[in-house]
């Protein structure tokens, strides 16, 4: 019998766990994010399960088919169990911000399928990423957001600061929050 896990950490994939590439669609140009194999590796190592949640509009918009993203998200996967972590769920919206789907970051779709499929608590949940929409979607599931300043996320540090949403440098510095939240004061 496998333990529980010690909750859900939901992870953008471009900017957050990998360098943006806009509308990444070549696997070859896969490069791990300073702070990602630190950060996520730790978390594991906690008992967190680790899911991404990426928006991929490049789908509904024809610059690659759903197949190419999955095949990022495979060379993804594969560089961090080279590093010996195991993501639990990989999910993506393949819809346009247009489109108004229930899937697309900030809405919990993607979210709440992780939790069906594998048996995740969403409250409590923490979700980290490079957008405001991202961490935006921890409301709608009774979580908490981090915004990383990798990628897209220097240029909403103020924002995020006004809605209250922590800002770290990286998924390294996002593990140091997560962990720290865990910590069982001692007593004098």
């Amino acid at each position: 019998m496998t333990a529980a896990p010690a909750g859900a950490v939901f992870v953008d994939r471009d900017g957050t766990i990998i360098v943006e590439r806009h509308y990444l669609s070549d696997p070859a140009l896969v490069e791990l994010e300073r702070g990602a194999v630190a950060g996520l590796g730790r978390l594991a190592v906690a008992g967190f399960a680790l899911v991404v949640l990426t928006n991929q509009s490049g789908v509904a918009r024809g610059y690659f088919d759903l197949a190419t993203a999955e095949r990022v998200n495979a060379r993804v996967s594969d560089l961090l169990a080279q590093a010996g972590i195991a993501m639990a769920g990989w999910y993506i919206c393949p819809h346009d911000a247009a489109d108004d789907c229930s899937c697309r970051k900030p809405a919990p779709g993607m979210a709440h399928a992780a939790s069906r499929d594998l048996a995740l608590p969403l409250a409590g949940a923490w979700i980290i990423g490079d957008k405001l929409s991202d961490a935006d979607m921890a409301p709608a599931i009774g979580g908490r957001g981090i915004l990383v300043t990798t990628g897209h996320g220097a240029a909403a540090i103020a924002e995020a600061g006004a809605a209250g949403i922590p800002v770290v440098a990286d998924l390294d510095a996002a593990a140091d929050l997560i962990l720290a939240s865990l910590a069982v004061p001692q007593p004098y």
